[in-house]
């Protein structure tokens, strides 16, 4: 038994013994005051319960808003490569062979764009700006 329950349990002990006291007259005033304690102990319990329910949720809710997300698995990351090295035989040849040397460049440029969005978009602190530390030719992480 918590100390809540002990306290709950004196609150009756106590309503009783007036009870006894005071008589049959108060009984409904008496019960009705210790119905109101207990309506608060559940109310307290519920309230408590919600704010950790909803102190659960917002902290999910935060963890995969930072963390990648489920469908970006290796295989959803090795399928867009693929597709990316499928796509990428043809628009060099359409790119070579409509615009030369030009087209060929205009073509991977986009194929290595949508390729460095895709790898952005998984791994969100890939392109992160690095600073050079003081005096060192090292590159900081």
């Amino acid at each position: 038994m918590d100390a809540r329950d002990a306290d709950l349990k004196k609150e009756l002990d106590a309503t009783l013994q007036a009870r006894r006291e005071l008589g049959a007259e108060y009984e409904s005033e008496l019960v009705e005051s210790f119905l109101e304690k207990v309506d608060q102990r559940i109310d307290g319990a519920v309230e408590r319960r919600l704010r950790r329910q909803t102190a659960e949720q917002q902290m999910t809710a935060t963890r995969s808003a930072r963390s990648p997300r489920a469908t970006d698995s290796f295989g959803e990351r090795f399928g867009f490569g693929i597709v990316s090295l499928v796509l990428a035989v043809p628009l060099s040849a359409i790119g070579a062979g409509t615009a030369h040397l030009p087209g060929l460049i205009v073509a991977w440029a986009g194929i290595v764009g949508v390729n460095a969005v895709q790898a952005a978009r998984t791994n969100p602190g890939l392109f992160a700006r690095r600073r050079r530390s003081s005096g060192s030719d090292d590159w900081d992480d």
